[in-house]
């Protein structure tokens, strides 16, 4: 049995993930390169393989004396990783995360799931303590003072699988929000996805109102979207509904004993144009004694999802907080960057 090796992992990559073209021209936005934008793209996805994410550390890894048995033509230093990152075309690497996943889809890996989904959800991204870009929000305290500052982002990651894969982040500056932000990413990502491509949507409350839930059904996509305070009227009859008949399912899930109703017959809100609303109420209780819960609203009918099915889409996002971790100081496409490597390490 062969080992693996860097050249063996970049020859999977090229081949395998049909990556080359990417590798070869990622988008590298430098007016007078002198080091070749493939060495520094290989470098830095072998730091996030061997968890040396800083560019510090990636400095010191195309520096040593293996450099050449890493697969990296040329050494170099973290000013130039900084300069190349920040000029980088964020569009081939948008197109590149849309390849990988469509061709994981194509090659069954997702066969053992009913269910195929995408979720919206925030992350952020690096702290400082001065403002460096258009992009830096203010990070405040318990007393609304501002203790340094953050890029946030929204970002659509494919769940429901197993795993989690990042596919696109839309950033949010000052003035925007996660809101609009997420609105965008989908009319940017789904098309490019296709249609068919998942099953449905998960989202925070955040995002359930009128106005993005006609978007998803704009796109072709259900939604799946936590119901909070944020709906008073459908939340109080849920509620009020809930407390008053026996719950629909009873069912071990892993080592917690769970509790779920299930109605489709809600009347929807004044703005929003759907016939009825579907609302989902789980209480789940832990070995522990500690017991979580929570209501989730939807447009599937329970023809085509059942009760134990929606449940566990419901449960997915649970495992999406997944955070972006770089410096403070690097661009918007240097996330989108580590996404993309991100889903190719899969």
């Amino acid at each position: 049995m062969k080992t693996p090796t860097p050249h063996r992992l970049l020859q999977y990559v090229r081949r395998g993930l049909r990556l080359k073209r990417y590798l070869q021209r990622p988008g590298d936005g430098r007016r007078y390169p002198q080091i070749p934008a493939p060495a520094m793209l290989w470098a830095i996805l072998l730091g996030q393989i061997l968890r040396e994410c800083s560019f510090h550390a990636v400095e010191s890894l195309v520096g040593c004396a293996c450099r050449r048995r890493l697969g990296v033509s040329r050494k170099f230093g973290d000013d130039a990783l900084a300069y190349f990152s920040e000029r980088l075309n964020p569009a081939p690497t948008r197109q590149a995360a849309v390849q990988v996943v469509r061709q994981a889809k194509r090659n069954k890996a997702f066969q053992n799931s009913t269910f195929l989904g995408l979720a919206v959800d925030g992350t952020t991204a690096g702290r400082c303590r001065e403002e460096q870009c258009s992009l830096c929000r203010p990070l405040r305290d318990a007393h609304r003072q501002i203790v340094g500052y953050r890029h946030h982002f929204v970002m659509l990651s494919v769940v429901g699988t197993g795993l989690s894969l990042p596919i696109d982040v839309e950033p949010y500056g000052p003035g925007d929000s996660e809101y609009a932000a997420g609105q965008r990413l989908l009319r940017r990502a789904i098309p490019a996805l296709g249609s068919r491509f998942a099953d449905y949507l998960v989202v925070d409350g955040e995002f359930a109102t009128a106005p993005f839930l006609h978007a998803c059904d704009d796109l072709g996509l259900p939604v799946v979207a936590r119901l909070k305070g944020n709906l008073p009227e459908l939340f109080q009859a849920a509620q009020q509904r809930f407390s008053q008949h026996a719950a629909k399912l009873e069912f071990r899930w892993r080592r917690d004993r769970v509790q779920v109703w299930d109605a489709d017959d809600f009347d929807p809100w004044e703005s929003l144009r759907w016939s009825t609303v579907r609302v989902l109420y789980y209480r789940q209780q832990q070995p522990d004694g500690t017991v979580i819960e929570a209501h989730w609203l939807t447009n599937l009918s329970p023809n085509r999802v059942s009760t134990r099915s929606l449940f566990r889409m419901v449960r997915a996002v649970g495992r999406l907080r997944t955070r972006v971790l770089m410096k403070p100081r690097i661009s918007t496409t240097w996330n989108i960057f580590l996404i993309i490597m991100r889903t190719a390490c899969y």
